[in-house]
């Protein structure tokens, strides 16, 4: 159990800091006087670099040792999470961020991989379903600490508190690592593939930076660019990793693994699943304090329902999997669809008395459909992977999470930015909702060609 508590701090921290720091940026720019672009790279760098460096870091594991690179992983998230709460100018804070992502990288695949190698049965079960569980509350209490924080202004510290606050956890993570999470690697295990990183590295590159930069810097040449590189990389990435598979040689990313079923229709489902996500929590926390004027931890608490509506589906969850399995995701998206509905009507009826409270019917049923899909998610993609695989399996869900979750950020966010002042913040939230109404849907569809039993 103290191994199980260990590894998950390690993987809520994390997943706290790629939204705690949304609801610190106005301070920061005012601090810092960033400006716009460069606020977008605070928030950006950090989810681009964690992105594009998971695999590799499940890699590392596999061949290194899960333990060893957890206890690195979390020993730089300290540091780095320093940096960044003493970062002297906005383009500090930056470099600080890309850095804190990458050791994040590091960090994060090393406890899905852990939990998969050292359990099974009906424990791995349980403790796949808590992983879920905790993903989904941590970008939620990223919201609310995040405003309390900035609003505390503890010793004078102000936004740095955000940063600050990860230095004690994560050393604590690394020393309880020691003596409670047990060392696993594979037993075949394999270099790092250069090109692969390379490709796959220039390709979410060349995807996120144009989509979360682009509209800050007026849409120049490059952005243009990089989008239409992105579909050429993205073929050469598939081509060489496949080659390499052919040729007997392992690497990043083994496609053979998108044979397994429940991996290929589980990220199938993961992507406008953690999509939506993403996009949902960024613009609800623009419009609470942009439209409806709300300070930041009152913004925070307007997510609350959401929070607990995702907890308690999530203590529900392995009961409901146990009897009605991989359906439990298909009712999942029913309700959050009926949520996001509730909100879209709630917007249009009346936007003038738009609130807290009249969102809150709609935030709970979201956040209860949220945790039906999200909780036993990860126990179909990774149900059947191969333990000596456990550490680029669990790089690759973990990749898809917080890719998707950047692009819709980057694409939802982006959107509702962009329509605002022209449609107005109630419109421009309508049809956001609205989008990600048609994901639930997609869901819903996807869910239903899962393996019904779920292992």
């Amino acid at each position: 159990m103290a191994g199980l508590v260990t590894v998950l701090l390690g993987a809520f921290l994390p997943m706290l800091d790629f939204f705690i720091v949304n609801v610190a940026l106005p301070t920061i720019d005012h601090d810092l006087a960033a400006g716009p672009a460069v606020l977008e790279l605070v928030a950006a760098g950090y989810g681009i670099a964690f992105a594009v460096l998971l695999v590799l870091g499940g890699r590392l594991g596999d061949t290194f040792g899960r333990r060893r690179l957890f206890i690195v992983g979390a020993a730089a998230f300290a540091v780095t999470s320093l940096l960044c709460g003493l970062a002297p100018t906005a383009w500090t804070l930056v470099a600080a961020r890309v850095a804190q992502g990458a050791s994040a990288a590091l960090l994060l695949p090393q406890v899905l991989a852990t939990i998969t190698a050292a359990s099974s049965g009906p424990q791995r079960a349980r403790a796949l379903s808590i992983y879920g569980a905790v993903g989904g509350i941590s970008v939620v209490i990223g919201q609310v600490l995040g405003g309390m924080l900035v609003s505390a202004d503890l010793f004078g510290t102000s936004w740095r508190a955000v940063f600050l606050l990860n230095v004690p956890f994560a050393l604590l993570t690394a020393l309880l690592a020691f003596p409670y999470v047990p060392e696993s690697r594979s037993s075949h295990a394999a270099g790092v593939d250069l090109p692969g990183t390379v490709l796959l590295t220039a390709a979410l590159l060349s995807l996120f930076l144009p989509l979360m930069e682009g509209r800050a810097a007026g849409w120049p040449v490059w952005s243009w660019v990089l989008l239409g590189a992105f579909p050429f990389l993205a073929t050469a990435f598939l081509y060489v990793e496949r080659r390499a598979e052919r040729a007997g040689q392992v690497p990043l990313v083994p496609l053979s693994l998108m044979r397994i079923p429940e991996m290929r229709r589980g990220l199938g489902v993961a992507v406008p699943y953690f999509t939506g996500f993403g996009g949902f929590m960024f613009v609800v926390a623009v419009m609470l304090q942009q439209g409806l004027q709300l300070g930041p931890v009152a913004a925070g608490w307007a997510l609350v329902p959401m929070a607990v509506g995702y907890f308690f589906a999530s203590l529900s969850g392995p009961r409901l999997i146990g009897r009605f399995g991989s359906r439990v995701i298909t009712a999942g998206a029913v309700v959050q669809g009926l949520g996001l509905a509730t909100l879209v009507v709630t917007v249009l009826a009346d936007w003038a008395d738009f609130s807290p409270w009249r969102m809150l019917p709609g935030v709970a049923l979201a956040g209860i459909g949220q945790g039906l899909i999200g909780t036993p998610l990860f126990r179909v993609v990774l149900s059947k992977v191969p333990i000596e695989r456990a550490g680029v399996g669990s790089g690759v869900l973990a990749t898809t999470q917080q890719s998707s979750l950047a692009l819709g950020v980057a694409t939802l966010g982006t959107l509702f930015l962009a329509l605002s002042p022209t449609i107005g913040i109630g419109h421009a939230l309508a049809l956001v909702l609205s989008l990600q109404l048609t994901g639930s849907a997609v869901i819903f569809f996807l869910s239903i060609r899962l393996p019904r039993s779920v292992a």
